[in-house]
């Protein structure tokens, strides 16, 4: 590692519940000091990845959204406060997170990400987090992320439900089989209209916070090593059932 990832004094102490796991430790932990990450939408996902992973120490967030903060939003998306609406969100994200960590470099990226542009705002970060609303981003996302071989961790939201996998498709098993695609797992987006948005459908806020959070925990393992990744699986939560269900998929022989 280098001098620029050598935990502090400070940040030693900050970071020593994480220090003390076996698991992770001091290297694991400059690890996580290293690692640049960037996460797609500062909204009801974004907000407990961000925040999550500013407090775990990652070294560089990146964050991109084209949005500001609104106060319906404010119901799930809790790294925004009623102060900041009207505000970018980008912005109104840097200053929790600068609050939250000082050790924490932001880059806001205050547009909205297309295929025009996801190549040159993916590159040169180690991980991306999908935290998008819409499944146009979503497959432009994963797309673009498999072309520059970087590890995504997707989410996605219903109502009272949500899932989430990690995607490598540019990396193999222990046998040499490539990982699946993330259109593997959806060869397509839904017709447009027959998905209802959060605003028509609605949504209980805090399962944005479980999602969110175990999207925030899957970088980690990521990042450190620790356990397995949710690679070729795919995490279900059913809010009203209290209940995870865990689906595996495969590479498509397409």
């Amino acid at each position: 590692m280098s001098d620029e990832t050598k935990l502090q004094a400070g940040e030693i102490e900050r970071y020593a519940r994480h220090i003390v796991l076996p698991e992770v430790g001091g290297p694991g932990q400059q690890k996580i000091k290293a690692a640049k990450v960037l996460v797609i939408g500062a909204g009801g996902l974004g907000s407990p990845v961000l925040l999550y992973l500013a407090a775990a120490g990652v070294g560089t967030l990146g964050i991109v959204d084209d949005d500001t903060v609104s106060l319906s939003n404010l119901q799930r998306q809790i790294l925004h406060a009623t102060d900041d609406v009207g505000r970018a969100k980008t912005d109104s994200a840097a200053a929790a997170l600068g609050r939250t960590n000082p050790h924490v470099t932001v880059a806001a990226h205050p547009l909205r990400l297309t295929a025009d542009n996801a190549e040159a705002l993916m590159r040169g970060y180690d991980i991306v987090v999908d935290g998008s609303d819409n499944f146009e981003t979503r497959y432009v996302v994963a797309d673009t992320a498999e072309k520059l071989s970087l590890p995504l961790v997707a989410g996605a939201l219903g109502r009272f439900d949500g899932n989430l996998t990690v995607l490598m498709p540019h990396a193999t098993d222990a046998d040499g089989n490539p990982f699946p695609r993330f259109r593997d797992l959806f060869p397509e987006p839904p017709p447009e209209g027959t998905v209802p948005s959060c605003a028509q459908a609605g949504i209980l806020g805090a399962v944005a916070g479980v999602i969110g959070t175990l999207q925030a925990v899957e970088v980690l393992k990521l990042i450190t090593g620790a356990g397995e990744p949710l690679v070729g699986q795919l995490l279900l939560y059913d809010a009203l059932a209290a209940r995870f269900q865990t689906i595996r998929y495969g590479r498509s022989l397409r």
